[in-house]
């Protein structure tokens, strides 16, 4: 009898099934519990994690996917790349963890966070290890070993999974005057003792995660992959090794990796594009394991197992070993559908969450070894859900698309002249001063909000107590001393799903939580079909804010990229379609706003990069090509003196502020505070037109920056910036921040705006 192929998991979501982890450590951070408490919560989701797998069939499941906060953080520790600052507050192991992934204010001591950057084209962000010239490299801590242990208690072998060394060391940022270079031999040396010390520990398999091999690789980056790997693969006596890679192909380095001793290699089949080209070309060595990722670890939507069988069979007719593996680390998709219970079963049947996933991994690795396979019920139940129709089209939002011209892209006059008519029309000082969009969401906002959707209070209800909450947010930014108002958001959610749930084409999950970063959980839509607006979104919510002040209300909206990027897309149709749809969608939005009076309008891009292919190669025939007209699409049609702002977050954006410029915004509003103000040579360099204002200080963590602080960061960033394009803001939004402390910083920074401007 013919062995049915292995199954392989990278990584499973760790926040639990219905966000345990989350509520537990943030019950820590308030310490309403003790770490003990947090600790025992960690160790029962893990064994629940390692238990479904096992019960399902999964032959090489992960551990040391689980963290506390996030993977490359915790890699970081592993390493001992902790800077003196977190040190000297002399906390426990873990409050040092925290304090570098959140930052501490408090008895023994201010610091602030490490930064945090998007993790490669998803929404998870990863926190940045810091590397001053005080660090030293050297293996530390247990974590790995440990969880090992639980698991092998548990009767479930593991393959422990560490980010590798390659990828660590491009990931890392380098403070003092050493680089990269100048940690190669330490990186090397801790690889080498972290082998040595799963050997010592019977560990059959270490999973390797080398995303950064999808990247661009110029010679020089394949020395350095061959330097370390060709030292630490002479160390390896009874482990095997995983070289794991996802989120694209392997093309610059391929050739090299089928020679080299690895015992597997895991190859994503979804997003590389040349996966298997390279592999029909170049063939694939007899004598490894070839993980081959070809369930999506991205998207939501079952697999067509017609399609994927295909590849299978044409892999076993090569003779190449096959593991069936996810594409990448389940954690971008949420954890289960067993608690949807409002979806009709028509829709849940075109789902695969990371529970279903493991599913999907075992039928597959049963159909891919009968010969008969098209008569087995698994396959045909799936290729009948595929054969069905839909009904997601819709012929009025196809047509308006297909009618859009090229000067629809254009907005006119040029943003030169139209900045010299906004001076005069909007009335601001010099520094204007302003947030992002949200203010913090209290226990009794998100109680209205829940209340009202399970119609336990009246429309009128809900929208007396949102107006009073504007009411009082308007007051308060009044008190303060802001230029530039919000209303605080407190009808909305998330600011993808609160676009996506009033516009048609979209649905919605209750508890399809995906882990952003530490605790941040979102709750992203599904691009069902055609998307197009059904009526007006935030006029009346923007436009009775404005009425409560003489001051400027900003109009708050969510940009099509980023609607788009942090939803789950469709996939029977272009990511381009898509994106276009939605972006007349929110034009119709903005002039709407506009005619409302509303004279300054925010269109947020967090997202923009997200999407950005991996290779620059790609870079703009497959996205920004078509991201960026998007974005000038959903704001060309309104008046000069209107002013359009959007806002970016957490992504580096060094690389293509050009095409940033080119989305014509007339002001733009982005992450700096919590990577040094790093940006602003790169917006001197390219001449940057858009009026700018960089982060004054970061919000995602709860500690309050001194007035001081800010005014040294606004000095700076006048060295940089043109102090008539400079404007003075946090760098996000504040929806996750307590009352207290939202008040202070802001005070804070308007005081400092103040010393500034008498000093101008």
């Amino acid at each position: 009898m013919e062995v049915i192929m292995k199954t392989s998991v990278i990584g499973f979501p760790r926040i639990g099934t219905l966000r345990e982890l989350k509520f537990a450590s943030e019950k820590y951070f308030r310490k309403e519990i003790e770490v003990k408490e947090l600790l025992h919560t960690a160790e029962l989701l893990r064994k629940e994690h390692w238990a479904k797998q096992k019960n399902t069939g999964i032959n090489y499941i992960s551990s040391n996917d689980f963290s506390f906060y996030d993977m490359v953080l915790d890699t970081a520790v592993l390493l001992g790349i902790i800077p003196n600052r977190y040190k000297e507050l002399h906390l426990s192991e873990l409050d040092t963890y925290f304090a570098m992934a959140r930052g501490y204010q408090g008895d023994f001591g201010d610091v602030k966070a490490l930064a945090m950057k998007k993790w490669f084209n998803t929404n998870y962000h990863y926190i940045v290890p810091e590397i001053d010239d005080n660090v030293s490299i050297k293996l530390s801590g247990n974590k790995i070993w440990n969880e090992y242990a639980e698991a092998k208690e548990q009767g479930i072998e593991t393959k422990p999974v560490v980010i590798g060394a390659y990828t660590m060391l491009k990931l890392c940022r380098y403070t003092g005057k050493q680089s990269a270079e100048n940690y190669v031999e330490a990186m090397i040396k801790a690889y080498r003792e972290l082998i040595e010390k799963c050997e010592e520990n019977q560990i059959s398999w270490i999973q390797f995660d080398e995303p950064s091999l999808v990247q661009d690789m110029n010679k020089k980056d394949i020395e350095l992959f061959h330097k370390i790997y060709d030292n630490l693969l002479t160390s390896i006596k009874t482990s095997k090794v995983l070289l794991q890679t996802y989120f694209g192909d392997i093309r610059d380095v391929y050739l090299d990796l089928i020679k080299m001793p690895f015992a597997g290699i895991g190859l994503d089949f979804i997003e590389g594009k040349e996966t298997y080209n390279l592999i029909k070309e170049y063939g694939f060595p007899k004598d490894k394991l070839l993980f081959a990722g070809l369930i999506n670890g991205k998207n939501i939507w079952k697999n067509h197992y017609e399609e994927t069988l295909k590849i299978l069979s044409s892999l076993k007719d090569k003779e190449i070993q096959t593991v069936l593996s996810t594409s990448c680390s389940l954690l971008h998709v949420p954890y289960t559908l067993n608690h949807e219970e409002k979806l009709s079963q028509d829709y849940l049947s075109y789902f695969s969450f990371a529970e279903e996933k493991l599913v999907e991994l075992k039928e597959l690795s049963i159909l891919a070894n009968d010969n008969d396979y098209h008569k087995n019920d698994l396959y045909q139940r799936n290729t009948a859900l595929f054969a069905r129709d839909r009904k997601c089209d819709n012929d009025e939002v196809k047509n308006r698309l297909a009618g859009i011209i090229e000067n629809d892209y254009i907005r006119l006059p040029i943003r030169s002249e139209r900045q010299s008519v906004q001076k005069k029309a909007l009335g601001l000082p010099e520094f204007p001063t302003t947030t992002i969009g949200s203010f913090p969401q209290t226990k009794d906002v998100k109680a209205n909000r829940s209340a009202f959707r399970r119609s336990e209070i009246s429309k009128q209800e809900y929208v007396a107590f949102n107006q009073k909450k504007i009411a009082e947010c308007v007051k308060w930014q009044e008190e303060i001393g802001l230029d530039v108002l919000v209303h605080g958001e407190y009808e909305r959610n998330d600011m993808a799903e609160y676009f996506g749930e009033a516009l048609g084409g979209f649905l919605f999950t209750e508890k399809a939580w995906v882990q952003s970063y530490g605790t941040r959980c979102v709750k992203p839509p599904i691009i069902w079909g055609d998307v197009y607006r059904e009526k007006p979104i935030t006029v009346e919510w923007s436009t009775y804010a404005q009425s409560l002040t003489q001051k400027i209300m900003k109009g708050m909206l969510t940009g099509p990229v980023t609607i788009l990027n942090w939803s789950f897309p469709r996939e029977d149709i272009s990511i381009k379609e898509s994106i276009s749809q939605i972006a007349l969608a929110i034009r119709d939005e903005v002039l709407d706003l506009e005619a409302s009076k509303i004279k300054v309008i925010q269109i947020d891009e967090a997202a923009l990069r997200e999407k950005l292919p991996l290779r620059k190669s790609d870079w703009y025939t497959e996205y920004l090509d078509f991201a960026i007209p998007a974005f000038r699409l959903t704001h060309s049609g309104v008046k000069p003196e209107t002013q359009i702002h959007t806002h970016m977050c957490y992504s580096e954006f060094t690389d293509i502020i050009s095409a940033i410029d080119d989305m014509d915004a007339d002001v733009i509003t982005f992450e700096a505070s919590r990577s040094d103000l790093q940006i602003l040579d790169s917006l001197r360099e390219n001449n940057f037109e858009t009026e700018v204002g960089p982060g004054v200080y970061d919000i995602h963590s709860p500690r309050v920056p001194s007035i001081e602080e800010i005014v040294n960061a606004i000095n700076i960033m006048l060295t940089k910036i043109n102090k008539d394009k400079l404007w003075i803001n946090p760098d996000c939004g504040l929806k996750t921040r307590a009352i207290p402390e939202t008040n202070a910083s802001l005070k804070n920074m308007v005081k400092a705006t103040k010393q500034i401007r008498s000093k101008s």
